[in-house]
């Protein structure tokens, strides 16, 4: 009589989470899919010298980086659109490009900075653009937040720290909040000292520093929470 070979069974695991939590999930993913379904954003000028910036009086937050740092492709995440022109020639940017972002939480606007660099700019075009950084970062009363954008492979370097100092400590004193770009390139284990390697530099602590990639999103859910929170809320009807 032939030989039986018993069935191995299937050995099924559950596991058992909160009610609770799992309705705070669910609301807090809803929250963040209404947000980002009711976002508006349109350009509202491209300005070649300080006479072209608006005068509305809404809050702005500035995006300041080198060329090549992963500016326009931020700032298109961001916005849940592709509002900013990307390219792999370093200095595209050649105005100072002001986004309405308007939704739920209020307006505000993105401003778009050239890349400090221009490394494939005529030299004239660089003589006329570093002035008008200058003058948009030393006399923008409208600044709520500035973003410094800083690639994570390469950390800060002369001109990353001396734009720093500028909006910190030069005249206006801007908030600002450094983001690593480009996480994504790194591993994983390396993201953690690069971004503390950055905050060493600058002398700010390491939370002051926020990894991002628009590749695995990491990190733009803190970014555009602080976008929401220098909005200008319209009063109710």
């Amino acid at each position: 009589m032939p030989g039986v070979c018993p069935q191995k069974k299937n050995t099924v695991f559950f596991f058992v989470f909160p009610l609770s939590w799992l309705r705070v999930t669910q609301a807090r993913r809803s929250a963040q899919e209404e947000d980002s379904l009711e976002m508006r954003t349109r350009l509202i000028v491209s300005a070649q010298d300080p006479r072209g910036f608006p005068t509305s009086g809404l809050p702005e937050v500035a995006f300041l980086g080198r060329s090549n740092v992963g500016k326009s492709s931020l700032l298109n995440a961001i916005a849940a659109a592709r509002i900013a022109r990307t390219s792999h020639t370093p200095g595209r940017t050649q105005q100072v490009n002001f986004f309405e972002l308007h939704g739920p939480f209020g307006e505000v606007y993105l401003v778009d900075l050239p890349g400090y660099g221009f490394a494939k700019g005529p030299k004239e075009l660089q003589e006329r653009l570093a002035p008008l950084v200058l003058a948009y970062v030393e006399g923008r009363g409208t600044v709520a937040l500035a973003f410094l954008l800083i690639d994570l492979r390469r950390g800060v370097e002369q001109r990353d720290a001396e734009v720093f100092n500028l909006l910190a400590q030069g005249p206006g004193r801007r908030l600002v909040k450094v983001i690593a770009t480009k996480s994504d390139k790194l591993n994983k284990a390396s993201v953690k000292p690069a971004t503390h390697a950055i905050a060493q530099q600058l002398g700010i602590p390491s939370d002051h520093v926020i990894a991002t990639s628009v590749v695995t999103r990491a990190g733009l859910d803190a970014l555009l929470a602080s976008v929401q929170a220098v909005a200008h809320r319209q009063p109710h009807d």
